[in-house]
């Protein structure tokens, strides 16, 4: 039944087929998180990293309707450069597929075409979440319920600070959804190690996480992991000056009415803005931190035959 939909690059279908490690990816940041042509730039560095670190890039798309996993470097250029990308979600994808358009993948789409697949660990910058206000707006990500129900291993930076991080872990533990720091003992907020909010689990070691992941769905305990990776020390932003920036956008974003799928760039947009540029250069730099503990827990679910 997906034969007519899911588009696999030829690497990543061996990979998958022989058991190694991959590690999925998502294009929303290439369309709509960063400026070109750091956005292309950071997406292949990602790439190598990935390598460098022993597992397989699969960075996932939909391009002219086609569930693409693993793309060549022209279609992350095209990607990054394009001004008709549709950022998708999971209830976007019938959509999208059907019309046959090009669309970027959030992490609730990512984690969906991850799965069907068959890939395991998926990096990325940040999670979605509550959004400041959500127990009157109810406006929550999608990625939250994604993470409920679909068994792919998240690793982030925590959840994007310009959200309300204590109600988005109520969210996730109402969901049964475990949250894992990686060397901490404190959800990270995006561009600062630190958010006043305690995860679930502390964890060391890359070893640990893969136990813990196998385990629970050995288990039968359907749904995803949120794997809480820290900025590197060296690029976390001032935590005052940050949540001041942050805080001025959620006040513009609301006076100009900004709302649903809209609110999230704009309001990384804002904070760039506001920081003149700094909080992109720590962007970058937990993504690509991300990126090599994801290609390290793919290496160590694969087992050392792989």
């Amino acid at each position: 039944m997906l034969e007519g939909y899911l588009d696999i690059k030829p690497e990543v279908a061996d990979a998958i087929k022989n058991g190694k490690a991959v590690v999925a990816l998502e294009s929303t940041i290439i369309s709509h998180g960063m400026p070109y042509p750091q956005n292309v730039e950071t997406a292949l560095k990602v790439e190598r990293i990935v390598k460098e670190n022993g597992a397989v890039p699969a960075t996932i798309a939909i391009l002219e309707g086609k569930l693409k996993v693993g793309l060549t470097e022209e279609e992350i250029e095209y990607l990054g450069k394009a001004k008709n990308v549709v950022k998708t979600s999971r209830r976007d994808m019938p959509f999208i597929v059907s019309e046959k358009l090009d669309g970027a993948t959030t992490v609730a789409s990512t984690m969906i075409i991850a799965a069907l697949a068959g890939i395991k660990v998926f990096a990325t910058g940040g999670i979605g979440g509550a959004h400041r206000g959500a127990q009157e707006t109810f406006d929550i990500s999608a990625d939250l319920q994604e993470l409920a129900r679909t068994n792919v291993a998240v690793v982030c930076a925590g959840a994007k600070s310009i959200l309300d991080i204590g109600l988005t872990l109520e969210y996730l533990e109402t969901q049964g959804v475990p949250v894992i720091g990686f060397g901490t003992s404190e959800m990270p907020a995006f561009y600062t190690r630190k958010s006043g909010c305690k995860v679930d689990y502390r964890v060391d070691s890359v070893k640990k996480l893969a136990d813990i992941i196998k385990t629970k769905w050995d288990l039968g305990l359907n749904g995803g992991i949120v794997i809480a990776n820290p900025i590197p020390g060296k690029y976390e932003m001032d935590y005052d000056m940050i949540t001041r920036a942050i805080d001025n956008a959620v006040a513009e974003a609301e006076q100009k009415g900004i709302k649903g799928k809209e609110s999230t760039p704009f309001l990384l947009a804002k904070v760039k803005e506001i920081t003149g540029g700094e909080s992109l250069e720590s962007n970058i730099a937990l993504i690509y931190n991300n990126a090599m503990v994801g290609s390290q827990l793919a290496v160590e679910l694969a087992g050392p035959e792989n």
